[in-house]
């Protein structure tokens, strides 16, 4: 048994470079992908939670999450993270990276959709469900984050694992900046289709209901 295991992965070392080789890279990478955008979109989205959520209209500044509000929001898919590492890194060698992978990335995209669903009849209930679904992205993230590149490695022969494994990390830069891109279109299509004067012009006025909808969309842009 481990010497026919010990030949698949000499096979695979010695392969030539091929088409299924750039599709793991693709399928790899997009992982990667996904997991920057929704790690670091959060950072854009606060600034939209406390404009929305916590502005005092009797006060001359526009609203900011709390502090403490803030690093929950900021870091609890990061604590998720960690978790899902773990379990998924064990799950993985257990069960089999392929289909656990497969699971890790269902498990984003139902995360992702209820980040940007989450409801609440006031500030902190929307914050609390917003917390509780980032937790479950963030392991999802944890799971797909080591089983990546482990099957982009298992995959690539020894000549260009190296530049394989390069590209797969090379994609959490553009998850990122795509990241930055749409909150800046949404948020400019927004603006566009209901104007609204500044805060320090009319503090009631400029904050129109609509602006709701944006950090939802930049959560779920993701899928």
């Amino acid at each position: 048994m481990a010497g026919g295991q010990l030949n698949v992965l000499s096979t695979l070392d010695q392969a030539k470079t091929q088409w299924y080789h750039f599709m793991a890279i693709v399928i790899a990478g997009m992982g990667f992908f996904t997991d920057a955008y929704d790690l670091f979109c959060i950072s854009l989205v606060t600034k939209l939670l406390g404009r929305i959520y916590y502005t005092d209209d009797s006060k001359d500044t526009p609203g900011a999450l709390p502090p403490n509000v803030s690093a929950a929001v900021t870091g609890v898919a990061l604590c998720g993270t960690l978790a899902g590492q773990l379990f998924f890194g064990w799950l993985g060698d257990k069960l089999g990276r392929k289909s656990v992978y497969g699971f890790t990335l269902i498990l984003m995209v139902v995360c992702s959709v209820a980040s940007g669903l989450s409801f609440g009849s006031s500030a902190k209930g929307v914050v609390s469900t917003l917390c509780f679904f980032r937790f479950w992205l963030g392991f999802g993230i944890g799971g797909d984050y080591p089983l990546s590149a482990t099957i982009m490695s298992e995959y690539a022969n020894k000549r260009t694992r190296g530049a394989f494994i390069a590209a797969v990390f090379a994609m959490q830069g553009f998850g990122i900046l795509f990241g930055a891109i749409v909150a800046l279109a949404v948020s400019a299509g927004f603006r566009h289709a209901y104007p609204a004067p500044s805060y320090s012009d009319n503090h009631a006025a400029s904050l129109v209901p609509q602006a709701d909808y944006v950090w939802r969309i930049i959560l779920m842009s993701t899928i």
